[in-house]
C-alpha cells in the first residue's frame, strides 16, 4: 500500500526519501485527482509510472474550482475504495484537508490566460483559477519530473501546460489519452449520478461528436458545430452548453482544418454536466 501523508511538510519528507538512493537519484511522477477513482484514474498512474520511478496521487476535492451552486458537497469522496483501487501503484498518496491546502488568511490564485479564454470559463467563470492554484500549490510542494493529466479534460491539460511554461515550473506534462466505457461514454466521476436512462442519452455524445468530426473534414467547421449542438437536444441532453472546433494548442477559433485541432463539448442531462472532446 501506498504511504499515506496529509500535510505539504509530510509529503515533501516522503518525496526527499523516494529520490535519494542508493544508485542515484529517483524520478517522482505526479497525478492530481479528486478521488472518486475509476480506471480511468488508473491508466493515468500506469502512464506516469511509464516515465518515472515512484508515483504520487494527490486526492483533494478543490473548493476553489466549485461554483456555490456546483455540487461540491455531494462530490463523492470514497478514499478507502480510492486506496484499494491504488493498491502498490502509488508510492504516496497526498490527502490533504482544505485547511493544509487553503490555510486562515490564504489570498492567492493564479489566472491563467490563452487556453482558458472561452468554453467552459463561459459557463464556469470561477473554475480555471481555481484548478490554476491549487495545480500550482501541487506542483510547488511535490517539485515532480512529470505530471500527468487527462485528455478528458482538454481544456484544463492545455491550461496547466500553460502554467507550467509560464511559471518556468521544472515539471513535464503529459496529456493521456481519455478511457472510454464500452459504449464510448469517456469515463468520469459524474457519471455515477445518471439515472440508467440518462445513461443512455450520455453514451449517445461521442457518436454525435464523431460524426461532427466527419462533416468538419468536408470543411465547414460551424455547420459541424450546430449540427452536432441540435442532434444532442434531439438526443435527450436537456442543454447543450456548447459544441466548439478548436486549435489543439491554443484552443483559439480557428476558420479551417490547417493545423491540429479538437472539438469540445459539454452538455447537461438532468442534474448531470457531462464533458468530452476528440481529435479532429
Amino acid at each position: 500500500m501506498a504511504h499515506i501523508v496529509s500535510t505539504i511538510a509530510e509529503l515533501r519528507s516522503a518525496i526527499a526519501a523516494l529520490k535519494h538512493t542508493s544508485v542515484g537519484r529517483a524520478r517522482i511522477g505526479m497525478v492530481p485527482t479528486m478521488g472518486a477513482l475509476h480506471d480511468g484514474h488508473v491508466s493515468l498512474v500506469t502512464e506516469a509510472k511509464a516515465h518515472c520511478d515512484h508515483v504520487v496521487v494527490s486526492i483533494f476535492v478543490n473548493p476553489a474550482q466549485f461554483a456555490p451552486h456546483e455540487d461540491f458537497d455531494a462530490y463523492p469522496r470514497t478514499l478507502d475504495a480510492d486506496l484499494a483501487r491504488l493498491g502498490d501503484a502509488a508510492a504516496i498518496v497526498f490527502a490533504p484537508n482544505a485547511r493544509e491546502m487553503y490555510p486562515e488568511g490564504f489570498a492567492t490564485g493564479i489566472t491563467v490566460g490563452g487556453p482558458s479564454a472561452g468554453l467552459e470559463t463561459d459557463f464556469r467563470p470561477h473554475f480555471f483559477t481555481g484548478v490554476a492554484t491549487v495545480v500550482a500549490k501541487l506542483l510547488i510542494a511535490a517539485l515532480p519530473d512529470i505530471a500527468v493529466f487527462g485528455e478528458k479534460d482538454y481544456q484544463q491539460l492545455q491550461v496547466v501546460t500553460r502554467l507550467v511554461r509560464d511559471l518556468a515550473l521544472p515539471t513535464r506534462i503529459i496529456g493521456a489519452p481519455t478511457l472510454r466505457e464500452a459504449d464510448g461514454l469517456a469515463m468520469s466521476s459524474r457519471n455515477a449520478y445518471l439515472s440508467a436512462d440518462e445513461r443512455k442519452v450520455a453514451a449517445t455524445l461521442n457518436v454525435i461528436l464523431k460524426n461532427a468530426i466527419l462533416q468538419a473534414r468536408r470543411g465547414d467547421l460551424r455547420a459541424a458545430e450546430m449540427a452536432a449542438e441540435s442532434a444532442l437536444t434531439t438526443a435527450g441532453f436537456d442543454s447543450v452548453d456548447y459544441v466548439a472546433i478548436r486549435d489543439a494548442e491554443s484552443l483559439s477559433v480557428i476558420a479551417a482544418l490547417e493545423r491540429p485541432a479538437r472539438i469540445l463539448a459539454a452538455a447537461k442531462i438532468g442534474k448531470t454536466r457531462l464533458i468530452d472532446n476528440m481529435a479532429v
